[in-house]
């Protein structure tokens, strides 16, 4: 640290100048910036999955297919039947749903239909245990 004082008490020039050297201020700064970056592990933005290995084994039937659509009034239709009532359609879902190897449920709801609608079928579902439950003609309501 240097510091300019003036040439005496008895000189004619009053001002005093302090001037600090940062220099090795920024030194030791850039050195302890450069020991941070080293030290800190890189970090991977990766997940690591346990993928099976080999080839799958082949099924042995196709799976049963169950289709549900909602119409843009809200009516239920199974596999192209009309249903009566929530009541019909949880009966319908409760015996898939007990099958030992479930169908796989397709919703295919309008694309005017109400999503309340839509909802009451897959809390439905899910309450009654289906779990193969899938959206179909999703790519109606891209705009």
């Amino acid at each position: 640290m240097g510091m300019n004082i003036g040439s005496g008490p008895g000189s004619g020039d009053q001002d005093v100048m302090v001037d600090i050297n940062t220099t090795p201020l920024i030194d030791v700064m850039l050195v302890l910036l450069i020991m941070l970056i080293i030290t800190i592990p890189i970090q991977l933005h990766s997940v690591n999955l346990n993928m099976p290995q080999g080839a799958p084994p082949p099924q042995q039937k196709e799976p049963v297919v169950v289709t549900i659509d909602i119409d843009f009034d809200g009516s239920v239709l199974w596999n192209g039947q009309m249903l009566a009532d929530r009541a019909a359609l949880e009966a319908n879902l409760s015996r898939a749903a007990a099958e030992p190897d479930q169908p796989e449920v397709h919703i295919r709801p309008n694309k005017l239909v109400e999503y309340k609608q839509v909802a009451m079928v897959l809390a439905s579902a899910q309450r009654l245990g289906v779990t193969k439950l899938g959206m179909v003609g999703n790519e109606q309501f891209v705009k």
